[in-house]
C-alpha cells in the first residue's frame, strides 16, 4: 500500500470497505490490530510504518460494534492497549469500540449571544437518577430538562464526562479523552442530550481536561514501551514539568504529536456532537507547572501557545462557539485575543467575584460586610469587557473540597433556615444583576444543601418543597433576559455603583445598555438585618419607577418578612450623582430591582 492510499485521519476511521487504522506509537518496533474482526488474533492485521512515527492499516472486515486494541512490540516487551483516539469503550480498563463518524446534520441550533447567556452547571452522575443503585445518565438528565427550560436559563454546563476510571467520579480524571463516558450513556447517549437540549432551546457546553489525564486507568502511560526517569512516556512530560496537583500526568504540550491530539479532541466535541462551547479546567496548570504566578522559572510558554491555538481555530472555524478558562487567577489575558498575545478564551470563572461575594454572604456579623467589596466585585470586567467574565456564588468547587453549599454554611442541615435562604438568595439576585455571565450549580434554585459528592443525587423534593424560592430564581432570570420588555439594562456591559453605605450595609446600582425607560435598571440591596425603611436613593430620571423584583416577598417564602416595597415617583431632589430621586423601602437581606415601562 503506498502513502498515497493511506485514508487520513486517526483512530478507528471508518469508510465503505471496512475501517482503517492509525496510531502514533514512535519507539514500536511492530504495530498490530487486534479486535473481535478477527477473533483476537495477535498477528493478522499488522500495521505499517509512515516513516514518521505513526502507523496504518486497513482491515476490509472491521465494521462499526467491532471490538479493538492495538498491540504493540517494542524489542521483547510486548503491550496491549486501548486507542488513544478511542471514540467510545467497553470500559476505562476494557477495548475500544469502532463507531462511525456521524455529526448530525440537521442541528442548525445557535446559542443564545455570550451577553444573554445564563449557565446551569451539571453533573450527569448526580443530577438526576431514575435508578438510585446507578450514577444518573444522560437519559435521566434529559428528563428533568423541562425543569430547567421553565427556569428560564438557556445553557447547560457539564462536567467531564470523558471516560473516567470507574463509575463514580467528578470527572476529572479521565482514562479515555475521546470517549464518552459509558456509565452516563456512552456517545448515543450524549448525542441524544444535545438533540434534547438544543430543542428546548438549551445550549451544551462540554467540560474538558487537558491539564493532567488519567492518573489512574490510563492507557497513555508508556504508551509505546519508551519513557524517560521512569515518566509517563510519548504523551506526557518526562521531567519536572510532568508534576501536577492530581497526578505526574501532564501532557507534553511542545509536541507537535500531542498539540495535534489535544487540538484534535477540541474540535471533536464541537463539530461531532453538535456542542456549543467548552469549558477548559484549570488552565493555570496548562500555562504553568506549580501554579506560581508570575515566577518566569514556572512557565509553560507551549502550554499558552496551546490554548491560543485552539482558541484561535475555533474562532475561525466555529464562529459562535464559546470557550470557557477556570484559570481562577484573574489575567486579563487569558480572555485577550490571540493576535494580541491573549489566549483567546471568550469568558473566564471570575474568583474576584465568587470569593469576595461568598466572603460577604458568610459573615456572621453585620459589622463584617463590606460594601466596598460588593461593588468591586461588581464592577469587575476582563480587558473592559464584563461579559468576558462568568460570575457565581456556586459551582462544584465552591461547594466541595472543605466547602459547602452557602445554605449549609449559614445553616448546617437546614435549609429552611431564615438567615440561609434570605442570604443564599441575596447571592443569587447579586449574579443575576451584575455584568457578567451568570451561572448556577445544580440545585441552587432549590436550596440544595450539604456539598457537592459523586455519591449522593439531587433530592428533587425539595423543588416542590422550595418552590416559592424556584420562582423567585426564574423571575430573577426572567428579569435577567428581559422576559417583560422593562429590563434590557441587566443584559447591557454598563454599571454605575452609586452608592456604597458602609453604615446601613446598603449598595445602589444602576444596570443599563443604551439607556432609558425599559433599558435602565435599578438594584438596592440590603446587606444587613435591620429593614431599610423609607431610605433616600438615586434615580437617572424622574417618573414612575416599578419595582420589577422583591426578594422579600413572602410569596417566595413563607418566613419571609414581605416589606412594603412599592413602585416610587421619582422628583427632581439631586442624590447619589442623579438630579432625581426617591425614597426606598428594602428588607432584611434583600433585594429590589426597579425600571420604568419603555
Amino acid at each position: 500500500m503506498s502513502t498515497e492510499d493511506a485514508r487520513a485521519g486517526m483512530g478507528a476511521i471508518v469508510h465503505d470497505d471496512g475501517v482503517a487504522f492509525r496510531v502514533w506509537a514512535p519507539n514500536a518496533d511492530k504495530v498490530f490490530v487486534s479486535g473481535s474482526f478477527n477473533d483476537w488474533a495477535e498477528d493478522e492485521a499488522p500495521m505499517v510504518s509512515e516513516e514518521n512515527g505513526y502507523w496504518y492499516a486497513d482491515v476490509g472486515n472491521a465494521k462499526p460494534a467491532d471490538e479493538y486494541r492495538f498491540l504493540l512490540h517494542r524489542g521483547k516487551e510486548r503491550l496491549s492497549k486501548i486507542d488513544p483516539y478511542a471514540r467510545a469503550v467497553t470500559s476505562s480498563i476494557g477495548n475500544g469500540i469502532i463507531i462511525a463518524s456521524n455529526a448530525p446534520d440537521d442541528d442548525d441550533f445557535i446559542a443564545p449571544p455570550q451577553n444573554e447567556l445564563i449557565i446551569y452547571e451539571m453533573h450527569i452522575g448526580t443530577f438526576h437518577r431514575s435508578d438510585m443503585d446507578r450514577p444518573g445518565t444522560f437519559e435521566d438528565a434529559i428528563e428533568r430538562l423541562d425543569h430547567l427550560k421553565r427556569l428560564g436559563v438557556n445553557a447547560i454546563q457539564i462536567m467531564p464526562a470523558m471516560e473516567f476510571a470507574g463509575d463514580l467520579s467528578w470527572g476529572y480524571n479521565p482514562s479515555h479523552i475521546f470517549a464518552v463516558e459509558t456509565a452516563y450513556g456512552g456517545p448515543d447517549g450524549l448525542r441524544a442530550l444535545v438533540k434534547a437540549a438544543h430543542a428546548q432551546g438549551l445550549a451544551v457546553i462540554f467540560d474538558v481536561v487537558y491539564n493532567h489525564f488519567g492518573p489512574s486507568d490510563l492507557d497513555l502511560w508508556q504508551f509505546d514501551g519508551w519513557s524517560e526517569d521512569e515518566k509517563g512516556g510519548i504523551y506526557f512530560y518526562n521531567d519536572w514539568r510532568s508534576k501536577t496537583p492530581w497526578g505526574d500526568t501532564r501532557p507534553d504540550y511542545g509536541r507537535s504529536e500531542v498539540r495535534q491530539f489535544i487540538r484534535d479532541n477540541a474540535l471533536y466535541w464541537l463539530e461531532q456532537y453538535k456542542l456549543d462551547g467548552l469549558r477548559f479546567d484549570m488552565t493555570l496548570y496548562i500555562r504553568n507547572v506549580e501554579g506560581n504566578e508570575g515566577d518566569p522559572n514556572d512557565i509553560l510558554a507551549e502550554g499558552w501557545s496551546l490554548m491560543q491555538a485552539i482558541n484561535g481555530e475555533i474562532r475561525d472555524r466555529l464562529p459562535g462557539r464559546i470557550t470557557i478558562a477556570e484559570d481562577l487567577r484573574s489575567v486579563a489575558a487569558i480572555t485577550g485575543l490571540p493576535h494580541d498575545g491573549g489566549a483567546g478564551f471568550s469568558a473566564q470563572w471570575d474568583a474576584q467575584f465568587v470569593h469576595p461575594v461568598r466572603e460577604v454572604l458568610l459573615a456572621a456579623d453585620d459589622r463584617d460586610r463590606h460594601m466596598a467589596t460588593v461593588a468591586h466585585a461588581l464592577n469587575g470586567h476582563y480587558n473592559g469587557d464584563p461579559f468576558q467574565r462568568v460570575v457565581y456564588t456556586e459551582s462544584h468547587d465552591e461547594v466541595a473540597n472543605g466547602k459547602a453549599r452557602i445554605v449549609h454554611e449559614i445553616a448546617p442541615g437546614d435549609p429552611s433556615h431564615w438567615a440561609a435562604q434570605k442570604k443564599s438568595t441575596l447571592g443569587a439576585a447579586l449574579v443575576f444583576t451584575a455584568p457578567g455571565v451568570p451561572m448556577l450549580f445544580q440545585g441552587q434554585e432549590f436550596l440544595e444543601g450539604e456539598w457537592f459528592r459523586d455519591t449522593v443525587p439531587l433530592d428533587w423534593d425539595h423543588s416542590v418543597e422550595f418552590r416559592g424560592i424556584v420562582r423567585l430564581y426564574r423571575d430573577l432570570i426572567k428579569l435577567r433576559r428581559n422576559g417583560d420588555g422593562t429590563t434590557a439594562g441587566l443584559a447591557g456591559p454598563e454599571i454605575n455603583v452609586f452608592r456604597i453605605d458602609e453604615e446601613r450595609k446598603v449598595v445602589g446600582y444602576h444596570r443599563f445598555a443604551n439607556g432609558g425607560p425599559g433599558d435602565d435598571v435599578v438594584v438596592f440591596a440590603n446587606f444587613s438585618h435591620q429593614p431599610i425603611e423609607n431610605y433616600r436613593f438615586g434615580f437617572p430620571r424622574e417618573g414612575r419607577w416599578r419595582v420589577r423584583l422583591n426578594s422579600d416577598w413572602s410569596g417566595y417564602s413563607e418566613s419571609f418578612a414581605g416589606a412594603d416595597s412599592y413602585d416610587v415617583e421619582a422628583v427632581s431632589h439631586e442624590s447619589d450623582g442623579f438630579d432625581c430621586s426617591a425614597e426606598i423601602t428594602i428588607g432584611s437581606y434583600s433585594v429590589l430591582i426597579l425600571s420604568q415601562d419603555p
